[in-house]
């Protein structure tokens, strides 16, 4: 059976054929990349890709969506579509409503499917993860995102969470400065101001602020990449920051899930994994007190698959 797998972000939409196989993973055709701006809503880039690829379209669709899959209107953040999803199928020509799904729902679907050679080590033991159990999916992005993969019984279950938006602990007097700092201007500091992209920016801000040193503005692609060249010393030490931080939230959410294994996804964080690989990091990861010895167990790995979200669209069906 083929369907086609769509990846939504604020952004851009990316689009390709997926084969469906009950014995194995989905098959992902070349996907293609559509900027929402260029477009009014889905259908448009819909009917945009049918005809790239020469109008022999499934009928069948499961798409991601970077936001929360509720209600009778979904809105995204960072762009002007919407979703009726009651409508959506009849607007896009398919034999069926289309499967919503969360895009970090889908990112954990990958991750259930992936091989061990597309999750690189971060940290742990050596070796495959799970066969049974919870695994703790999260990647920093716009926001946060975190999901739980169980296994069980030969199933894959996601569960999507809030995980992003559970109260951020400070852990040293840095941290607790940056909370202070923050607590300026929001009333509650969710744990993804201090760790997704745009938090990369204000941590180099409060570094600035504490060293007496010169605020120059930049923007968050700037930063990042001043930061991941280390061209900027503040930059290189917010990044640094970032990743301790990283590391003690993804430590948290494993132990409340329960997890037996974590794995970390997302463009930015494989950009900077060889700091995730270092000991900024695993230490914080590990750092729980009388249940450090258990979080020494975790393995911890990197998805490395280039299309994490279509993989997880097509999976989430398939499943």
């Amino acid at each position: 059976m083929e369907i086609v797998a769509v990846d939504l972000g604020g952004t851009n939409a990316r689009f390709c054929v997926a084969r469906l196989d009950r014995g194995g993973r989905p098959v992902l055709d070349t996907p293609r990349k559509y900027r929402t701006a260029d477009y009014p809503g889905l259908p448009a880039a819909w009917e945009a890709f049918a005809r790239d690829i020469g109008g022999r379209v499934p009928k069948a669709a499961s798409i991601a969506i970077a936001g929360p899959v509720e209600g009778e209107l979904i809105h995204f953040t960072n762009s002007s579509w919407t979703i009726r999803p009651e409508t959506l199928g009849d607007e896009m020509g398919l034999d069926q409503p289309p499967l919503l799904i969360n895009d970090f729902a889908a990112m954990a679907a990958a991750v259930g499917v992936l091989n061990d050679d597309e999750l690189a080590y971060i940290g742990g033991p050596e070796g495959s993860l799970p066969a049974e159990g919870v695994t703790t999916v999260i990647g920093p992005g716009t926001g946060l995102g975190v999901a739980q993969l169980l296994r069980r019984d030969g199933r894959r279950i996601v569960l999507p969470t809030e995980g992003g938006h559970l109260d951020f602990a400070a852990l040293d007097s840095f941290e607790e400065k940056l909370l202070s700092m923050l607590r300026e201007r929001v009333v509650r500091v969710s744990t993804e101001r201090i760790v997704s992209g745009p938090a990369l920016a204000r941590i180099r801000e409060a570094l600035a602020r504490l060293g007496g040193e010169a605020i120059v503005p930049q923007d968050d692609a700037a930063i990042w990449e001043n930061a991941v060249k280390r061209t900027d010393k503040l930059a290189d030490q917010a990044l640094d920051r970032f990743v301790m931080s990283f590391g003690a939230v993804a430590g948290d959410l494993a132990l409340a899930h329960g997890a037996h294994s974590v794995v970390i996804t997302g463009g930015l964080s494989n950009r900077i994994r060889d700091r995730l690989a270092g000991p900024l990091f695993n230490d914080r990861f590990r750092a729980k007190g009388r249940f450090a010895h258990r979080m020494a167990s975790f393995p911890i790995r990197l998805a490395i698959h280039p299309e994490p979200g279509l993989l997880g669209a097509a999976a989430a069906y398939q499943e």
